[in-house]
Protein backbone atom coordinates (compact mmCIF):
# COMPACT_ATOMS: atom_id res chain seq x y z
CA UNK A 1 0.00 0.00 0.00
CA UNK A 2 1.07 3.46 -0.87
CA UNK A 3 1.31 6.44 1.48
CA UNK A 4 -1.37 8.71 1.91
CA UNK A 5 0.42 11.53 2.54
CA UNK A 6 3.32 11.12 -0.02
CA UNK A 7 2.67 8.04 -2.19
CA UNK A 8 5.44 5.93 -1.22
CA UNK A 9 5.81 2.43 0.01
CA UNK A 10 4.67 1.53 3.30
CA UNK A 11 5.25 -1.33 5.94
CA UNK A 12 3.03 -2.16 7.98
CA UNK A 13 3.95 -1.94 12.13
CA UNK A 14 0.38 -3.53 13.98
CA UNK A 15 -2.57 -5.54 12.58
CA UNK A 16 -5.49 -7.04 14.22
CA UNK A 17 -7.79 -9.28 12.84
CA UNK A 18 -11.50 -7.82 14.37
CA UNK A 19 -14.29 -10.78 14.46
CA UNK A 20 -17.12 -8.91 14.63
CA UNK A 21 -16.94 -6.86 11.86
CA UNK A 22 -14.53 -9.42 9.71
CA UNK A 23 -12.43 -6.72 9.36
CA UNK A 24 -8.17 -6.24 9.30
CA UNK A 25 -7.36 -3.10 11.44
CA UNK A 26 -3.92 -2.71 10.23
CA UNK A 27 -1.41 0.69 11.40
CA UNK A 28 0.94 1.82 8.94
CA UNK A 29 4.26 3.61 8.80
CA UNK A 30 5.55 5.29 5.51
CA UNK A 31 9.39 4.28 4.41
CA UNK A 32 10.12 7.56 3.22
CA UNK A 33 8.49 10.50 5.64
CA UNK A 34 7.80 8.44 8.28
CA UNK A 35 3.77 9.06 8.55
CA UNK A 36 1.82 6.15 10.48
CA UNK A 37 -1.76 5.91 9.66
CA UNK A 38 -4.69 3.45 10.04
CA UNK A 39 -6.25 1.18 7.71
CA UNK A 40 -9.44 -1.10 7.80
CA UNK A 41 -9.48 -4.43 5.08
CA UNK A 42 -12.67 -5.92 4.53
CA UNK A 43 -14.23 -8.44 1.95
CA UNK A 44 -15.62 -7.06 -1.59
CA UNK A 45 -18.98 -8.80 -0.94
CA UNK A 46 -20.28 -7.26 -4.24
CA UNK A 47 -17.93 -9.29 -5.85
CA UNK A 48 -18.46 -12.43 -3.97
CA UNK A 49 -22.01 -12.65 -3.39
CA UNK A 50 -24.96 -12.02 -5.81
CA UNK A 51 -28.70 -11.67 -4.86
CA UNK A 52 -31.42 -13.51 -6.65
CA UNK A 53 -34.00 -10.82 -6.94
CA UNK A 54 -38.25 -11.78 -6.96
CA UNK A 55 -38.03 -11.64 -11.08
CA UNK A 56 -34.73 -14.30 -10.61
CA UNK A 57 -32.40 -11.44 -11.76
CA UNK A 58 -28.92 -11.71 -10.13
CA UNK A 59 -27.49 -8.75 -9.16
CA UNK A 60 -24.29 -7.75 -6.96
CA UNK A 61 -24.94 -7.44 -2.88
CA UNK A 62 -24.30 -4.14 -1.54
CA UNK A 63 -23.74 -3.11 2.01
CA UNK A 64 -24.46 -0.07 1.74
CA UNK A 65 -28.10 -0.88 0.60
CA UNK A 66 -28.07 -3.09 3.40
CA UNK A 67 -27.37 -0.72 5.62
CA UNK A 68 -29.55 2.01 4.16
CA UNK A 69 -32.66 -0.42 4.88
CA UNK A 70 -31.40 -1.02 8.47
CA UNK A 71 -30.77 3.03 9.01
CA UNK A 72 -34.38 4.03 7.81
CA UNK A 73 -35.73 0.91 10.04
CA UNK A 74 -34.19 2.72 12.81
CA UNK A 75 -34.36 6.08 12.32
CA UNK A 76 -36.58 6.40 15.49
CA UNK A 77 -33.61 5.69 17.64
CA UNK A 78 -31.06 7.86 19.45
CA UNK A 79 -27.77 6.38 17.87
CA UNK A 80 -29.87 5.21 14.27
CA UNK A 81 -26.52 5.44 12.38
CA UNK A 82 -24.42 3.32 14.67
CA UNK A 83 -27.06 0.83 15.17
CA UNK A 84 -27.51 -0.30 11.51
CA UNK A 85 -23.85 -0.15 10.93
CA UNK A 86 -23.36 -3.08 13.62
CA UNK A 87 -26.76 -4.68 12.66
CA UNK A 88 -25.53 -4.64 9.07
CA UNK A 89 -22.18 -6.51 10.05
CA UNK A 90 -24.44 -8.82 12.06
CA UNK A 91 -26.16 -9.65 9.23
CA UNK A 92 -23.79 -10.23 6.57
CA UNK A 93 -21.77 -12.62 9.43
CA UNK A 94 -24.96 -14.51 9.27
CA UNK A 95 -24.98 -14.62 6.10
CA UNK A 96 -21.68 -15.79 5.64
CA UNK A 97 -22.80 -18.71 7.61
CA UNK A 98 -25.54 -19.78 5.46
CA UNK A 99 -24.65 -18.95 2.38
CA UNK A 100 -23.93 -22.43 0.40
CA UNK A 101 -22.68 -20.59 -3.37
CA UNK A 102 -22.41 -16.85 -4.23
CA UNK A 103 -26.21 -16.93 -4.97
CA UNK A 104 -28.37 -15.41 -2.08
CA UNK A 105 -31.65 -15.34 -2.18
CA UNK A 106 -33.45 -12.10 -1.43
CA UNK A 107 -35.72 -13.95 0.67
CA UNK A 108 -32.97 -15.42 2.61
CA UNK A 109 -31.77 -11.94 3.38
CA UNK A 110 -34.68 -11.00 4.41
CA UNK A 111 -35.36 -13.52 6.97
CA UNK A 112 -31.51 -12.88 8.57
CA UNK A 113 -32.24 -8.89 8.89
CA UNK A 114 -35.58 -9.69 10.37
CA UNK A 115 -34.48 -12.19 12.98
CA UNK A 116 -31.54 -9.95 14.27
CA UNK A 117 -34.12 -6.88 14.18
CA UNK A 118 -36.36 -8.79 16.31
CA UNK A 119 -33.79 -9.48 18.63
CA UNK A 120 -32.28 -5.69 18.92
CA UNK A 121 -35.53 -3.52 18.40
CA UNK A 122 -39.22 -4.79 17.69
CA UNK A 123 -40.06 -1.38 16.75
CA UNK A 124 -37.42 -1.33 14.08
CA UNK A 125 -38.03 -4.57 13.10
CA UNK A 126 -41.99 -3.98 12.65
CA UNK A 127 -41.13 -1.24 10.06
CA UNK A 128 -38.52 -3.07 8.09
CA UNK A 129 -41.31 -5.67 7.61
CA UNK A 130 -43.91 -3.15 6.45
CA UNK A 131 -41.49 -2.09 3.90
CA UNK A 132 -39.74 -5.82 2.69
CA UNK A 133 -42.92 -7.99 2.68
Amino acid sequence: MVCIHCGSETRVINSRFQKRANRVWRRRKCNTCSAIYTTEETALYSAAWAIKSRSGKLIPFSRDKLLLSLYKSCEHRKNALEDASGLTDTVIKQLMTHAKSSDLDIKLIQQITQVALNRFDKAASVHYQAFHS
